[in-house]
């Protein structure tokens, strides 16, 4: 018999992950969701993976956009985290945005990125895996936003 999905839900919130926001194009529409089912999948070739809920109006859009950047965000991008995790359409207008190879919107503050091709689509329970493949890259600079037991968190200082 399978593990509650309630008891599965606050047992994986003890795993502290970074904040991600998932952002793809469909022609002009500007499509973003905050994900932290992500990872690296593969060093070579490479190869990372988003996870996504089929009910959720951007695994239509990344089948359509064929393409992904992921937004990797640093302590200071809570409210962007928060903006983006809503249900509906996403304003990206007050949002310093530009694209890299594939013309997935990258948030030009994010702590890094990495734009994606959308190389292959899985099935997964309830949701869709998204398999892209990093075309570009870069770091900035900051400390990563970090969700733990349902909020978020940053990482503690030395000394602390």
């Amino acid at each position: 018999m399978a593990i509650d999905s309630k008891l599965q839900r606050r047992i994986m919130g003890q795993f502290a992950t970074g904040v991600t926001v998932v952002t793809t194009r469909r022609g002009e529409e500007l499509l973003g969701m905050t994900a932290n089912a992500v990872m690296s999948l593969s060093l070579d070739p490479p190869l990372v993976v988003v996870a996504v809920d089929r009910k959720n109006h951007m695994c239509e859009g990344l089948a359509a956009g064929g393409c992904f950047a992921m937004n990797i965000l640093s302590a200071e991008h809570e409210d962007i985290a928060n903006r983006f995790a809503r249900p509906g359409p996403k304003d990206f207008s007050d949002l310093a945005v530009t694209v890299a190879e594939t013309g997935a919107p990258i948030f030009e503050d994010a702590l890094a990125y990495l734009d994606c091709r959308l190389v292959d689509t899985l099935a997964g329970g309830d949701h869709d895996i998204f398999l892209g493949e990093p075309v570009q890259g870069k770091i900035g600079e900051g400390e990563p936003l970090i969700f733990y037991s349902g909020g978020y968190t940053r990482l503690a200082s030395e000394g602390t």
